[in-house]
């Protein structure tokens, strides 16, 4: 969701003091990421799990061509975009595909855009990122000037839309775009669609070692009944309609792939820290997606510490992982705008927020220049986006005890399990990188990283060990 239309503002109007609210009578947030607890261990929240039970954490960006279509399609995704990913520390991509480019008439699939998707992977392979393959729409798709589900795939009722360009996302609540989602939702034909398009993708890359999942549907909306409020349309669209979808569609895929994780989002609502109304989805592999948005900043306000947003998200979204026992991945996040004043406050919050309840996070957007884009023209962090490139345990071997950061300093305390792996990403400094192990046999096969050299640390130690792993920056020689 990007710029957030004034319709949204307005029907959220006034859901800040309910959100305080819910934070007080829910119970109050879980303490900093700097008390050095286990992450996400306050919040209840079930960590992702690799295949080898490893608890894993993914730090990563989407990564988006909206521009391009036809023959041209993904061509802006080059292999520098996971190359500086790499170097950043960074080992996990959402990559936005679109329906409409994958299947431009019924029943074609298009094999050109097939292989550019296959060609994206193998960079990603070479460069150790995990891509999540996300079916992404925006305001439905092309036959409202968007991108996502195809024109043919479009039915309206011949009801109106009316284009909003200075505010793309009231077009959302257009009659015409409402109606179109119930029918993607409820008609057998486009439903039978649907999940063909998922159970040919799932078949062609389900294997490819560089996918680790499939995110169904990006930020789905539905219709609103006349006179109904937005966040109880919102739970009865995620009830309804949502929930079957979901059942629906990864019964198709585990046709043709058993293994990668399917990743499910709320609607958009849910970013303002309303709680969701999905159900169950009944797969061993879930991941719920919600997205990180909030109204009046999208809108460009500065981030207010003191209006109790990150709170009171906290306290709605952790409410369905905890009760259905499913992780947590946050799919989007990141501001328009990151100089205002408090734009430095506002990335400290949210990354310390993502720690107490998630098993990591996807920015947006990977891109290089202005607006959302993480690097500017010249490929660096952008200004406070720097502060999402950190030391951080990839997948631990055991369970963590804390993992904390301060300046110059990271240190990860777990309980290592037998045989297992923890991986320790390490993105490029100007520093020397100084890695000590301590606990019963534990070892490392790394102990410096020279400036400018990202790197993955590998630490091994006997079952049952108790490991803490620090990594000290230091300027000079090593």
């Amino acid at each position: 969701m990007r710029t957030v239309s004034s319709v949204l503002r307005r029907a959220l109007a006034g859901l800040g003091a309910a959100l305080l609210v819910l934070v007080m009578t829910l119970g109050t947030v879980a303490p900093p990421a700097s008390a050095a607890t286990g992450p996400g261990a306050e919040a209840g929240v079930p960590r992702l799990l690799d295949d080898d039970g490893r608890v894993v954490t993914l730090h990563g960006w989407n990564v988006e061509d909206k521009v391009h279509r036809g023959a041209d399609a993904l061509s802006a995704i080059t292999e520098r975009h996971f190359r500086d990913l790499r170097s950043h520390g960074f080992h996990f991509a959402r990559l936005l595909i679109f329906w409409d480019d994958l299947e431009p008439r019924q029943g074609r699939y298009s094999e050109r855009y097939l292989r550019s998707i296959e060609r994206i992977l193998d960079w990603a392979e070479k460069y150790d990122v995990q891509v999540l393959i996300d079916a992404h729409q925006d305001v439905f798709g092309p036959a409202f000037g968007h991108r996502g589900i195809p024109e043919w795939a479009t039915r309206t009722d011949g009801l109106p839309f009316t284009p909003h360009p200075d505010d793309w996302f009231a077009e959302y609540f257009e009659p015409a775009v409402q109606r179109a989602f119930t029918h993607i939702y409820t008609d057998a034909d486009l439903q039978r669609a649907q999940s063909r398009m998922w159970r040919l993708l799932a078949d062609r890359f389900g294997g490819h070692p560089a996918v680790f999942g499939y995110d169904l549907i990006n930020e789905p909306m539905g219709e609103l009944r006349e006179g109904e409020e937005l966040p109880a349309a919102a739970r009865r669209i995620e009830a309804q309609y949502l929930t079957p979808m979901y059942n629906r569609i990864a019964r198709h895929i585990r046709t043709v792939d058993r293994e990668s994780r399917l990743f499910i989002e709320p609607t958009p609502i849910v970013g303002e820290g309303v709680p969701t109304g999905l159900g169950t989805v009944h797969d061993p592999h879930v991941v719920y997606s919600p997205h990180f948005y909030n109204a009046a900043m999208e809108a460009g306000a500065d981030y207010d510490p003191d209006a109790g947003w990150i709170e009171a998200y906290e306290v709605a979204v952790t409410a369905y992982p905890r009760r259905h026992r499913v992780p947590v991945v946050v799919g989007e996040w990141g501001p328009l705008n990151n100089t205002l004043p408090h734009s430095r406050r506002f990335h400290r919050d949210a990354l310390a927020s993502f720690a107490r309840y998630s098993s990591g996070w996807a920015g947006y957007v990977w891109c290089y220049g202005g607006g959302y884009c993480a690097m500017d023209e010249d490929g660096k962090l952008r200004t406070n986006k720097e502060l999402t490139s950190t030391v951080y345990a990839v997948a631990v071997a055991g369970r963590p005890r804390s993992e904390s950061q301060d300046p110059g300093r990271y240190r990860l305390v777990y309980y290592a399990r037998r045989g297992g792996r923890t991986e320790i990403a390490l993105p490029q400094a100007t520093g020397y990188r100084r890695v000590s192990v301590a606990g019963g046999g534990a070892w490392s096969d790394t102990r410096t990283v020279p400036p400018g050299k990202p790197a993955v640390v590998t630490v091994r130690s006997p079952r049952g060990a108790g490991v803490t792993v620090t990594v000290t920056t230091v300027q000079g020689r090593g």
